[in-house]
């Protein structure tokens, strides 16, 4: 029987996916082998020596202390790509606010309160509607910085709005690449890519190299009168940088999902309440994927969307499987074959996957390992955990 402990409110879609014939599935279990979270922050609790692995609804983990699930042996998933479709929309909806003057528009008609006549009305806003006069996204560069899953997507419904795109990514992975549209024009510096942008769209993820990325110094090369979109992190914008580049008239809005108190009440700042993911379909694509990987990983010890541990997947084998985690050093899988050599059990199928400090090995045996042979690899220099999995 596993235990699964949850914080939030997890789709039911997700958490129906574990049998609860083998798996107790609650919010106060004791010595849970798993958490699945959303929001809530676990740098200030203990976390129990049980748990081997947390999964984190959504594609951040800034609210899990993963440097010391690192150091303990527990991976930590998140779920890249599942809440992409709303984001993208999101970010269609901020293209389009900052482009017509919507909210100005919608705003000044419930102003005309004091108005009964309905053909006097018309009349009014027939005059007035210049006022909130706009520009067609169609033929504007959209410049998307971060080309993974919510990036890409990004970039394909501009181009299907007959926009122009440029991307730059540093980081960009060949999986990636691969589901990039053609028509995006690679630029090989931010710099570039906000030279030449009307608009600017962040889709990178809140890590120490992106911190502030969009600063006083990067401003000044965006294209003046540009609208820039943050629907990522709000970390990667330096807030009081934006407001003084407003306020110089070079960049000319700013759409954001994560407001702050310099920001407000500003007409060319577009400010929404982290809204992001915040759709039914977006919680339950997230809570799928999340209790995908864990159950995985608890029974057949695969790491899929890990953000600490390598990209694993080995089929089952007849006989059972031993999983063990290791500080990322040479001759300890070594050692650990030598104990299976010396005690006749037969390996049947093995392999082994590192990622920077980390080491993590998957073997199937043939027969059942004894708890002294277990327990001989756990005294093993440099392991850090083992399991056996019937």
């Amino acid at each position: 029987m596993f235990k699964v402990k949850t914080y939030n409110a997890i789709s039911n879609k997700g958490l129906d996916r574990l049998d609860r014939n083998f798996y107790q599935v609650s919010e106060g279990c004791e010595a849970p082998d798993a958490y699945v979270l959303r929001s809530h922050k676990l740098h200030d609790e203990p976390i129990p020596d049980s748990v081997k692995a947390i999964a984190r609804a959504g594609a951040g983990v800034n609210n899990v202390p993963v440097e010391q699930c690192t150091e303990a042996g527990v991976v930590v998933f998140n779920t890249p790509g599942a809440n992409a479709n709303a984001v993208k929309e999101l970010v269609l909806a901020g293209l389009l606010l900052s482009s017509r003057n919507i909210t100005g528009g919608m705003n000044y008609v419930q102003s005309l309160t004091d108005m009964t006549d309905a053909d006097a009305m018309g009349k009014l806003l027939e005059k007035e509607k210049k006022r909130f006069a706009g520009n067609e996204l169609y033929g504007r560069t959209l410049g998307v910085v971060g080309l993974g899953a919510i990036g890409s997507m990004v970039a394909d419904m501009a181009l299907a709005l007959g926009m122009n795109v440029v991307g730059f990514d540093p980081a960009l992975s060949v999986e990636a690449a691969w589901k990039l549209p053609s028509q995006v024009e690679k630029m090989e510096s931010l710099q570039a890519l906000l030279s030449c942008s009307d608009y600017v769209t962040l889709h990178v993820p809140a890590i120490a190299p992106t911190r502030h990325m969009i600063n006083s110094e990067a401003l000044q090369a965006v294209k003046q009168g540009a609208v820039l979109l943050n629907f990522a992190r709000e970390s990667i914008v330096d807030a009081d940088a934006v407001v003084t580049s407003l306020e110089a008239k070079q960049l000319g809005m700013y759409v954001c999902d994560f407001p702050e108190p310099i920001l407000l009440n500003r007409a060319d700042v577009l400010a929404m309440p982290h809204i992001g993911a915040s759709t039914a379909e977006a919680e339950e694509n997230c809570a799928i994927m999340a209790v995908d990987q864990v159950k995985d990983f608890l029974e057949s010890g695969n790491i899929k969307n890990s953000v600490n541990f390598p990209q694993i997947n080995l089929p089952r084998a007849d006989g059972y499987r031993i999983t063990f985690v290791n500080d990322n050093v040479s001759g300890v899988l070594g050692n650990v074959l030598s104990i299976f050599t010396d005690n006749n059990i037969n390996v049947l199928d093995m392999m082994n996957k590192s990622r920077e400090s980390i080491a993590y090995n998957i073997i199937d045996v043939e027969q059942m390992p004894s708890e002294s042979v277990i327990s001989a690899i756990r005294e093993i220099e440099h392991v850090t955990s083992v399991r056996v999995l019937g």
